[in-house]
């Protein structure tokens, strides 16, 4: 039996899980991201990203290169919006 591997560590999605994303139909990084949640985690995709875009290829036929990379989004905190106003609270 082969063992699964954790393919994304923030988010702790396996192999499998990626595998089983495509077979339902995703067919880009952005697709497997909303289905499995890998490349959501603090490291943004920066560690797991090219592993998933090799997965990817294998399994729909693609060349890597046109494999499109995610779209990034910095995190975000909460403010005060006393902040945005100039206004001491």
């Amino acid at each position: 039996m082969i063992e699964d591997k954790v393919l994304c560590r923030c988010e702790e999605v396996l192999e499998s899980e990626i595998r089983e994303a495509i077979q339902a139909g995703a067919r880009t990084l952005h697709g497997v991201k909303i289905r499995t949640r890998a490349g959501m985690g603090l490291c943004q995709g920066q560690t797991c990203q090219r592993l998933i875009a090799r997965i990817l290829a294998e399994e729909t036929g693609q060349s890597p290169a046109e494999i499109l990379p995610a779209t990034y989004r910095p995190p975000c905190r909460p403010i005060n919006l006393s902040f945005l106003s100039g206004v001491e609270g």
